[in-house]
């Protein structure tokens, strides 16, 4: 059935609900480039301001689906994936899958690229030498089977319609629209086999969510349409005023990643990993208590054998896995250039998008659909909400190939710590939890 475009947009934009019919021509057209890019961005940007009823976000994640193949696993094997909405430092996929998977997960994972001022899973995986998350459902499912999970891409037959909508998203100001957050994880997540899902919605400044009534509607959002398509979810909410860790920049959390799962104490990585790992191994009925699935944690990170399953992961998906054992064979940057305070005082607040948009300037993400990204590029910050600060102190490093591009984002970062007089109470990680 064929529609006009135009009258389609101004539906939307007069706030009207599409049909099944109508949004499947839609987007069915664009991506067989019968609609071009410019219209799409109209209909995202109409999206956006006019938002959408639960009824059409669940028929938009239909039709995100059916756009190309759906893999099953047997039953047997309690699928479960995790999936965070984005914040500056969010490093955990990394940790996480091989943790569950050491635990007796079983995990497949699709995941996305830089999204706005937040780093993307599948780039920061590809500063690994060597390192494909290209692959077929075929490799995708015996890659799951030998290792016990796998982080690929979207492709042309898994959720094609969200891989390029996704992409257009981040270049036109519509990543935060919930119905279209809703339909583009729930159709990833879908598609990839997990019969169970955890998300990791992230609440802050450095986060598409800034609030907790936002992130309720989200998650009711979420769990309806999972529920909708057999999928039980489970959502945790996270502080998102700090980044997330010391390291933010591809490279650069790859080798915290590592150097966390070797046993290097990083608190907000420590208990964001770990509390995630719970609900999986829960929702997944891998265990029966908390108790259990936290000692299985513990031992899995303590034992080195959620380290070698990463190790096999890179592996197996044609990376180095010497990263494992040298994080110097990572991307290194040729400039180091320290973060000094200008200002004594207790960090009131960070402005982590401000940080994120400012490492963008050096390459560690993206402006358009074809910027390439410098997998070296980055930075280390140490302070956080509620530390102190004493002037001429260094605050960090920005690592880059370009000196000038990385004295030039100095103040940037400077600007985005609110340092004052007055002691600040340290914030909690975790905000709460809706099932």
């Amino acid at each position: 059935m064929a529609f006009n475009p135009v009258e389609l947009i101004i539906k939307k934009r007069s706030g009207k609900e599409l049909t099944k019919d109508e949004l499947q021509y839609f987007v069915t057209s664009y991506i067989k480039n019968e609609i071009p890019d410019y219209q799409m961005s109209a209909l995202l940007m109409a999206i956006f301001y006019q938002k959408m009823k639960i009824k059409e976000i669940q028929t938009l994640t239909k039709v995100y689906i059916d756009s190309g193949k759906i893999i099953k696993f047997p039953k047997a094997y309690h699928t479960v994936d995790k999936h965070s909405t984005g914040g500056v430092g969010d490093k955990i996929s990394i940790m996480l899958a091989p943790i569950v998977s050491a635990c007796g997960g079983t995990i497949p994972m699709i995941s996305g690229r830089g999204l706005g001022h937040t780093g993307g899973t599948l780039d920061k995986l590809e500063s690994i030498p060597g390192f494909r998350t290209n692959f077929s459902d075929k490799e995708f499912t015996k890659i799951i089977e030998k290792v016990g999970f796998s982080i690929i891409s979207q492709s042309d037959e898994l959720v094609p319609a969200d891989r390029s909508i996704y992409a257009l998203r981040d270049v036109t100001g519509t990543v935060e629209s919930l119905p279209l957050i809703t339909a583009s994880i729930m159709s990833k997540k879908i598609a990839e086999g997990a019969q169970n899902l955890v998300i990791d919605l992230k609440i802050g400044s450095g986060a598409f969510i800034k609030d907790i009534p936002t992130g309720k509607e989200l998650a009711e959002m979420l769990i309806k349409t999972g529920k909708k398509f057999g999928q039980r979810v489970s959502v945790l909410y996270s502080n998102m005023n700090s980044p997330l860790g010391f390291n933010i920049g591809n490279a650069l959390e790859i080798k915290e990643c590592v150097e966390y799962l070797q046993g290097k104490e990083i608190e907000d990585i420590d208990i964001l990993t770990k509390a995630l790992a719970r609900e999986m191994l829960l929702i997944s009925k891998v265990t029966k208590t908390k108790e259990e699935a936290a000692e299985k944690i513990e031992k899995a990170i303590s034992s080195g054998k959620a380290l070698d399953c990463l190790r096999s992961f890179i592996k197996v998906q044609k990376g180095d896995p010497a990263i494992c054992d040298d994080t110097s064979l990572l991307p290194q940057a040729k400039f180091k250039i320290p973060v000094v305070a200008d200002r004594s005082g207790w960090v009131q607040s960070i402005n982590s998008q401000k940080i994120g948009y400012a490492l963008i300037e050096i390459g560690a993400g993206r402006k358009t659909l074809d910027s390439k990204l410098d997998y070296a590029s980055g930075a280390q910050l140490y302070k956080k909400v509620g530390d102190k600060i004493d002037k001429g102190e260094e605050l960090g490093y920005i690592f880059c190939n370009k000196k000038n591009d990385g004295n030039n984002i100095i103040s940037k970062i400077l600007d985005s710590y609110v340092v004052e007089d007055k002691i600040t109470k340290k914030e909690s990680l975790i905000l709460g939890s809706l099932t």
